[in-house]
């Protein structure tokens, strides 16, 4: 099977690589205790607490799983490697919405670190892709389920 490249900020290297850490030695501290502790209360077949500890020692050994895998197929965008002459991953760019004149400023990332209500968009985005590549001055159209957006490009930075 052919794992997909995850593409990362520096930024996002290190926030991967903490929530891993911490899933790693607290949490299945916390919830390898949880367990011993449901048990001491009898019978587990029926008991919700023990259930509730099983499901979540599930959920963190598949996100430790899911994160380590990501790590591997990590490619990291160094900062010689962001151009400000056009936007690419890493990119902060200002977009002005030409209809209502609104400025916006999105970081460009990979979808592994995509977070819009930090305006960290990713490269597979709508907006994402319609700037990629472009320069600044440059006037993009945004198909989204409302219609169609124009934005201007306004700056392009590190």
């Amino acid at each position: 099977m052919n794992d997909k490249q995850i593409i990362l900020t520096q930024e996002g290297l290190k926030k991967l690589e903490e929530e891993l850490e911490n899933l790693k030695s607290v949490k299945r501290r916390e919830v390898a205790e949880r367990i011993k502790i449901a048990i001491g209360y009898g019978d587990i077949s029926e008991n919700s607490e023990y259930e509730d500890a099983k499901n979540e020692q599930a959920f963190i050994e598949g996100r430790i799983i899911t994160l380590e895998k990501m790590l591997r197929n990590a490619r990291i965008i160094n900062n010689d490697e962001i151009d400000v002459d056009t936007v690419s991953i890493g990119s902060i760019v200002t977009v002005e919405d030409l209809e209502f004149g609104d400025t916006m400023e999105y970081a460009i990332v990979g979808t592994a670190e995509s977070d819009p209500l930090q305006n960290k968009i990713s490269n597979e985005s709508p907006v994402g892709k319609a700037i990629l590549g472009k320069k600044k001055g440059a006037t993009v159209e945004v198909n989204v389920p409302a219609g169609i957006i124009q934005y201007k490009i306004v700056d392009i930075k590190k």
